[in-house]
């Protein structure tokens, strides 16, 4: 076996290509979108390296065309899932103890495929099964996976470099990092392709084998990524790609003795069962389990009156209705102070009202379908009832059609009462609620942001005034993981703003950091004595 003290490639954040007209990239994207949209997929489960097929399927369509059948993807049940479980056991000897610089290279190869010849295919698959317009299946699907695989293999050989700093004359400590007893359940969500592939390759990465289970909204990209995780060289049983029903799923996967942890991004609702079906299950487990998860927000843009009303509503526009707001960072409640208010809301009805909406394969619409009827009509009926409440204004949009797709107009709702509903609750779509406070009310209004919500997730201040920036940073500090400062709380980029939030937003284990990555190693460390003493007797037992 090959020794040496390797040095990973030093990470780099991948280039966001612009997809203008004319481009390469716009021409090659076009005609991903051509041969996805001509064809009809017949979609496997992956299990031990094996595509498997049931025979009893669902469908994939579009959400802003779901008249078109894009595929059918092959739906398991106990048999499937107990069958991962066992081809990920299986394979796990093998690959924990495969060198770490071997392993490095598989998902280093795996970026390098999704940078190049996969670029266009994986940004065609989200945009098709997500309804995610060019530029923002760009920066997910390309981009940020890519970043997350680069980024976490140079995290993954710091934490290996991590030694103990102090080894006394005669002995050697040090620390060597474990894979994880037992598999890793990876459960993703649809609104990211690049979280989907994130959370089952970084664990995998430690060391640890993993049992993955997409959203049925994500399936279409995650067969794309598998294809790619496969052709880099990620040995069968590794990471085993199922579909099935959750609770079929979690009645196999939480009651199994060499169950090791969960790695879970989705609602904070399932994650609440699945910590307590965890616990109450806890004494069926080899080892206590790892508990990773992101959830939900309700993430808010708290502005000065200092600030410039330009900022503002750009950052609104943009930070609430990119990808139809369905980003756990999207803004969903602002906080505006009185003077600002008339400059921001003509500024806002301005820019939605240039802003088109429709399918993704026209790279003129800034805004898609959101993902699901189930999402539609939970969306239109908070817009219904804040149309139909007298102390609501609709600002802006409240229209909706879903004869085609799943559209819902960027709507901004301006209300009275900072606790009202839409402040408080989740919505997942692109509906902003504005709370208008007098200009002297900053300093309170801080406190009515931090108690509002049960998140803690994403979080601005808008401000030219530092005073108010410093005051707004410091009390507003446990509302929210990720915090920005005259920005738009969405948009972190992997390596520069590690991603997550607390309270009831998740564990705060800070995705696309070496925090994350520590969550799936057990550390062992080892004292080597190189002289040990041959009696007990210690000095101070000496006669006088």
């Amino acid at each position: 076996m090959l020794k040496g003290f390797f040095n990973a490639p030093q990470p780099q954040n991948e280039p966001v290509l612009g997809y203008a007209p004319g481009s390469a990239e716009r021409a090659a994207l076009k005609a991903a979108l051509a041969d996805a949209r001509s064809k009809q997929l017949d979609i496997p489960m992956y299990i031990g390296g094996q595509a498997v097929r049931t025979g009893k399927t669902g469908e994939v369509r579009p959400p802003h065309d779901h008249q078109h059948l894009l595929a059918t993807y092959h739906i398991g049940h106990t048999k499937e899932i107990n069958a991962a479980i066992n081809a990920a056991l299986a394979a796990k000897s093998d690959w924990e103890n495969l060198p770490w610089e071997q392993r490095a290279a598989i998902f280093l190869k795996a970026a390098d495929l999704l940078a190049g010849p996969y670029r266009a295919k994986v940004n065609a698959a989200t945009m098709l099964g997500q309804s995610k317009n060019a530029y923002q299946a760009e920066i997910d699907s390309a981009c940020e996976l890519i970043d997350f695989l680069r980024f976490n293999v140079h995290y993954m050989t710091e934490i290996y470099a991590q030694q103990p700093p102090i080894s006394p004359r005669g002995a050697w400590n040090r620390v060597e990092q474990r894979p994880l007893e037992g598999f890793v359940f990876a459960l993703t969500p649809f609104n990211f392709t690049a979280i989907a592939g994130n959370l089952p390759t970084c664990v995998a990465m430690m060391g640890n084998v993993v049992v993955w289970k997409p959203a049925d909204t994500q399936i279409y990209a995650a067969n794309v990524l598998m294809e790619v995780f496969m052709e880099a060289g990620v040995p069968p049983g590794v990471i085993n790609l199922i579909y099935a029903d959750g609770p079929a799923v979690g009645d196999v996967v939480f009651n199994h003795p060499d169950f090791a942890g969960i790695h879970f991004t989705g609602s904070t609702k399932v994650f609440q069962h699945i910590w307590q079906t965890i616990g109450a299950n806890i004494h069926k487990y080899k080892t206590y389990p790892r508990i990773v998860g992101e959830t939900g927000g309700k993430d808010f843009v708290l502005v000065h009156p200092s600030a410039q009303a330009a900022v503002v509503s750009t950052a609104l526009v943009r930070g609430a209705f990119e990808y139809q707001g369905q980003k756990c960072s999207a803004a969903s409640r602002a906080y505006i102070p009185a003077s600002l208010w008339p400059q921001v809301k003509a500024n806002m009805q301005r820019d939605l009202a240039e802003i088109k909406m429709g399918p993704v394969e026209d790279f003129g619409n800034f805004i898609n379908a959101v993902i699901s009827e189930v999402s539609f009509d939970k969306l239109v009926k908070y817009i219904d009832a804040a149309k139909a409440d007298s102390s609501v204004e609709l600002v802006a949009g409240g229209n909706y059609d879903k004869s085609k797709g799943w559209f819902i107009e960027p709507t901004v709702l301006k209300v009275n009462d900072p606790y009202y509903v839409t402040m408080c609750e989740e919505l997942f779509g692109p509906v902003l609620t504005v709370y208008v406070y007098e200009d002297d009310q900053f300093s309170q209004i801080i406190d009515i942001v931090d108690k509002t919500s049960i998140y803690a997730l994403t979080g601005s201040i808008i401000s030219q005034d530092r005073y108010a920036v410093a005051e707004a940073t410091q009390r507003l500090r446990n509302a929210a993981g990720n915090f920005y400062i005259n920005d738009k709380p969405t948009g972190a980029v992997v390596g520069q703003q590690p991603f997550g939030g607390a309270r009831g937003s998740g564990t705060n284990d800070k995705a696309g950091s070496m925090i994350n990555l520590l969550r799936w190693v057990s550390p062992r460390t080892i004292k080597e004595t190189f002289d040990p003493p041959k009696d007990y007797k210690y000095p101070f037992l000496g006669e006088e």
